[in-house]
């Protein structure tokens, strides 16, 4: 009989509900959404300003393909004998 005693407090302290790492995920998980909102608010309201292209490069890097170099007027074939 005293079993039976001890088991109702045991169970009532099981629930979900009383467990504190489900608390603590629940709030890393709110957290997290709540996160990414606020960073999905702000890209909205502050938009990017443009990167300046001088010469058709970005950061020394070329913005388009060079042409062939049959296109160059260099035609390594034709400097043969």
């Amino acid at each position: 009989m005293n079993a039976r005693a001890n088991a109702a407090p045991r169970a009532a302290g099981a629930a979900w509900y009383r467990q504190p790492v489900a608390w603590l995920g629940l709030l890393l998980l709110a957290a997290s959404l709540a996160g990414c909102v606020a960073m999905i608010v702000l890209g909205v309201r502050h938009a990017d300003e443009p990167v300046p292209t001088v010469g058709g490069q970005v950061f020394k890097v070329p913005a388009a393909r060079p042409p062939p170099a049959s296109d160059r007027g260099a035609d390594p074939e034709a400097a043969k004998p």
